[in-house]
């Protein structure tokens, strides 16, 4: 696999700027610009194998979904979502031989669990990768390869404090002293906690060093690059460091469950440089992966963000690659304000959390009240009361509402009147008023509002401007009380069908926003408007069409079947902490 010197990949880098380019809708895609193709991979961590799934992973896996849908609702095509399973290093090598049997039985029995959730869970995936498949094994070794040949790699003997949770070596810095239970004395990661042991061996060795000036480069010249700015601000300090070089192999008596350098059967590959090239193995490298790469964009939690903005990218230039477009990147999860711990017990298991709050609504909360720079609190009370208020109550109520028998007898998409709801507010004729057109104006909008939200990964303001949007139609119909109307007195009837076509081109407005979020629940608020399969996507919206002088192609169209609620309300009584025994 020919690769270009270190010197090379700079070059390269500094001659190929990155820039934002207008997709249809409003959003943005990200592309070199040597290449303008559609194509765009997505994706997330793969997820580390040594204990079961919580909603931490799962997050991570609702974000990168929800981002993938919502291009999909924009009719971008070409995109891949991929994620999958980290399943090499010491951690899994431990945690096998603790369970009593082999890695590979190990890590087969937990990535079939986090595959299962994620089936569960409505991730809609294009690509399921394992560290231990053969087509990933020859991109590592692919990969290793180029960068021995950009002169990259060295061999040197190597000391310090070992991280085996975090699987990296610390500086001394990132290191103190600190009593363990019985009060014996123990170095521990400053960040982590974790025990660190000091261990001295042969490594090959990356010159990461040679790359801090081009990692600033690159920061610098794509102030996007990282998101949300907070930690690109994290990056460019970490930057203003020394940047040591990086051991990239373990020996091979220590740590034999992994890939062997090539060449040198003595030597495992970095469980690191193996789990990071998992990007490039799903795009087809090294044959294909030139029509995708760099047009890659991957959310990662924040205590990855190292690995993702400095490692990955030295690598890859290294390589004769160039870096990803963007990274996503997120905080964690607390448990009410505690960190998830085995030891305390507080482990959030998603699969109990999608049996007391449903699939859908617990996809709504994380990305209701996820905020990526900010760590984000569970308890069970939190979201209950969300999803009865949001769910339930604001959206549930509203549809029920518009859908009711007593409002709506004939079952149909009720008829616009341009007589009472004319274009023009100072004409005078009309039954609206100043709020109705306000609500037509901030509905108008949503769909863009929504989708800037997206690009700047805050969907949970994305969520915050839809809800308010439900709020403001339940006022429309409070406002005007349609079941007050005499359904035959032909004017107040027409007015009553008016404000009720309002509400149902609103509701479709949200029915189709949602989709990213709650599929199966926009698709019952959709099916029930007789919305088809074909005409979901944001592509063919044509809000309000009467109201601007064209045709509905929904008027006096029969509704569908009636659902029941929308999402039932949840009582306080059924759920219990969704936590692991």
């Amino acid at each position: 696999m020919p690769a270009l010197p270190a010197r090379a990949a700079r070059s390269l880098l500094r001659a190929v700027p990155l820039r934002r380019l207008a997709e249809p809708g409003g959003s943005l895609r990200w592309s070199s610009s040597r290449s303008p193709s559609p194509r765009l991979l997505l994706s997330t961590p793969i997820f580390y194998v040594n204990g079961p799934p919580h909603i931490g992973h799962l997050y991570s896996a609702v974000l990168a979904d929800a981002l993938h849908r919502h291009r999909e609702l924009l009719g971008c095509e070409g995109g891949r979502l991929a994620t999958g399973t980290d399943e090499h290093g010491l951690k899994i090598q431990a945690a096998a031989a603790a369970a009593g049997i082999s890695p590979k039985e190990f890590c087969d029995r937990v990535s079939a669990e986090f595959r299962e959730l994620f089936a569960q869970a409505g991730i809609s995936y294009s690509d399921f990768i394992r560290t231990t498949e053969l087509r990933h094994r020859r991109a590592v070794e692919c990969f290793w390869a180029a960068l021995q040949a950009g002169g990259s790699l060295y061999q040197a003997d190597y000391e310090g404090w070992y991280c085996t949770a975090e699987e990296s070596f610390l500086a001394a810095s990132q290191v103190m002293e600190c009593p363990d239970a019985q009060g014996r004395k123990q170095m521990v990661s400053l960040e982590s906690g974790h025990q660190v042991h000091w261990t001295r061996e042969e490594n090959y060795m990356f010159k990461l060093s040679e790359f801090r000036e081009p990692l600033q480069r690159w920061l610098c010249e794509n102030k996007d690059a990282i998101n949300p700015e907070p930690y690109y601000q994290q990056v460019l300090q970490w930057l203003e460091e020394e940047l040591p070089d990086l051991s990239v192999s373990r020996d091979r008596n220590r740590l034999h469950w992994g890939i062997p350098v090539p060449g040198d059967s003595s030597q495992t590959i970095y469980v690191w440089v193996d789990a990071l090239v998992n990007y490039l193995t799903a795009v087809g490298y090294p044959e294909e992966h030139r029509a995708w790469w760099p047009r890659a964009c991957h959310i990662v939690g924040k205590d990855i963000l190292k690995f993702h903005a400095i490692y990955w990218p030295a690598l890859l230039m290294a390589a004769g690659l160039e870096p990803p477009l963007r990274l996503w990147v997120h905080s964690h999860w607390t448990v009410q304000g505690q960190k998830m711990s085995k030891s305390l017990g507080n482990v959030i298991a998603p699969k109990d959390c999608f049996q007391h709050y449903t699939v859908d609504g617990f996809r709504y909360f994380l990305l209701r009240q996820g905020v990526p720079e900010w760590d984000c609190d569970y308890y069970d009370e939190k979201v209950i009361k969300l999803l009865n208020s949001e769910l339930a109550g604001t959206l549930g109520g509203l549809l029920n509402r518009c859908t009711a028998p007593a409002l709506n007898p004939s079952g149909t998409y009720p008829i616009f009147s341009e007589a009472c709801f004319p274009r023009d507010l100072g004409s005078g004729s009309g039954k609206a008023s100043v709020e109705d057109y306000k609500l037509v104006s901030l509905v108008e909008i949503l769909p863009l509002k929504v989708s800037t939200s997206f690009d700047r990964f805050q969907i949970y303001k994305a969520l915050e401007s839809i809800m308010e949007c439900v709020r403001q139609t339940n006022g429309f119909i409070q406002r005007h009380r349609p079941w007050k109307l005499c359904p035959e007195d032909p004017a107040q009837r027409q007015w009553q069908e008016t404000i009720l076509h309002v509400s149902l081109e609103c509701l479709r407005v949200y029915g189709l926003l949602l989709q990213p979020v709650v599929p199966d629940l926009a698709d019952k608020l959709l099916s029930r408007l007789g919305v088809s399969p074909t005409e979901r996507s944001l592509k063919n919206l044509n809000f309000l069409p009467r109201y601007h002088g064209g045709k509905c192609s929904f008027e006096g169209r029969k509704l569908g079947p009636d659902p029941g609620l929308l999402f039932p309300r949840l009582k306080k009584s059924k759920a219990s902490h969704c936590t692991d025994p």
